[in-house]
């Protein structure tokens, strides 16, 4: 069980604020998709609060694609 830090999340509170399954967020993870952990407890790793929350503004828009760029308009 992990204790709980304030200002930080785990990866079911991760899946949780991005309403995704658990198994997303280790998904997106390995694929490089979420920033890399600010710290571990245990083996569990955890972001700052501040971390996710810069990442959820610079991150592209759903239906965005690695390698598919957008034609002008």
């Amino acid at each position: 069980m992990v204790r709980r830090m304030d200002g930080y999340l785990t990866s079911e509170d991760l899946a949780t604020r991005l309403g995704v399954k658990r198994e997303s967020v280790y998904r997106m993870r390995t694929r490089g998709d979420l920033p890399e952990p600010d710290d571990t407890i245990g083996r569990t790793p955890v972001w700052k609060t501040d971390t996710i929350t810069t990442w959820e503004a610079d991150r592209p828009g759903q239906g965005w694609r690695k390698g598919k760029t957008r034609e002008p308009s």
